[in-house]
């Protein structure tokens, strides 16, 4: 075949393939917004965000290790309405160990909601338990530069087949579930317990099943997790994508993630740990590590 045929064969395939990777890219950002950054530099290893239930507009972050035991009550734009503390485990020098997510959801009294602070990082997966801490929702967090002491309630978990690293926490308001995603194992596992505990007690948590998502370690490695507050959308995140279930008929959750996910849209962050729904469903929130990180806004297709 002649250069000049080749060319004519050629260009136009380019041209397409070119025009194919701008409408995606214009589709992306369509859907993508920068609604904020985080505006303190306090803020700077973010690992988790949920949505309030009771005040609109508020989003709940924390930092990982290295952090005392708090978290912080952030606007879409990144400007904090309040800083909460709780006393966390007197063994720690910080009072805690790994803080890797966070959730908001249903618990112990009907009617109330509840923030679930997952103290659940190990990289060298040696810890003989982990911790989460459940601190009862209120409205009088919020306030200008707003400083709490709040309670919190702690359980302990351990797994079933050993210790893990993991930095997803989500809770399922449906069920009344505890899950967490095990973080840098080839294929991950899904662990559930009961939302129903005392103060202090150590729970086994219950293995329920694997997931595999393909690509390099350690972009694979899942990050983060979140479940919308009516129950029904499930979101996986790792350093590279973003995976998306619809749960059906109410079946548990580990069942639906057991589904092929679709992917979602996702712009690749430094150190993206973060992410949560908004409390309608219809879009969701990613940021990351370092100051003064980007907040992106998602609309769920």
């Amino acid at each position: 075949m002649s250069r000049s045929k080749k060319i004519k064969i050629i260009l136009p395939l380019v041209l397409a393939l070119f025009f194919l990777a701008y409408a995606e890219h214009k589709h992306t950002e369509k859907n993508q917004d920068i609604t904020g950054r985080l505006q303190n530099r306090e803020m700077d290893e973010i690992s988790g965000i949920a949505a309030s239930r009771i005040i609109n507009g508020i989003y709940y972050v924390h930092n990982d290790s290295g952090d005392t035991s708090r978290f912080f009550a952030i606007t879409p734009k990144g400007n904090i309405r309040a800083v909460i503390y709780f006393k966390g485990d007197p063994t720690e020098p910080l009072g805690v160990h790994d803080c890797e997510d966070i959730a908001v959801g249903p618990g112990p009294v009907n009617g109330k909601s509840y923030v679930y602070l997952g103290d659940i990082g190990d990289n060298p997966s040696k810890r003989k338990y982990i911790t989460v801490y459940r601190l009862e929702e209120q409205r009088s967090w919020i306030g200008k530069d707003s400083i709490v002491h709040a309670d919190a309630v702690p359980v302990h978990y351990k797994y079933p087949d050993g210790p893990r690293d993991a930095e997803t926490l989500m809770i399922d308001p449906v069920a009344k579930l505890l899950y967490i995603v095990s973080k840098r194992t080839d294929s991950v596992t899904v662990y559930s317990s009961p939302l129903s505990f005392k103060p202090n007690d150590t729970v086994l948590l219950t293995k329920r099943c694997k997931l595999y998502f393909s690509g390099f370690k350690p972009f694979k490695w899942v990050t983060a997790g979140d479940i919308s507050r009516n129950g029904q959308q499930i979101l996986l995140k790792n350093y590279e994508k973003v995976f998306y279930w619809k749960r059906e008929n109410n079946e548990p959750i580990w069942q639906t993630m057991q589904r092929k996910p679709k992917e979602l849209p996702y712009k690749f962050e430094k150190q993206g740990e973060a992410i949560g729904f908004t409390p309608d469903g219809k879009g969701y929130y990613t940021t990351s590590e370092g100051v003064f990180a980007p907040i992106y806004y998602y609309a769920v297709p």
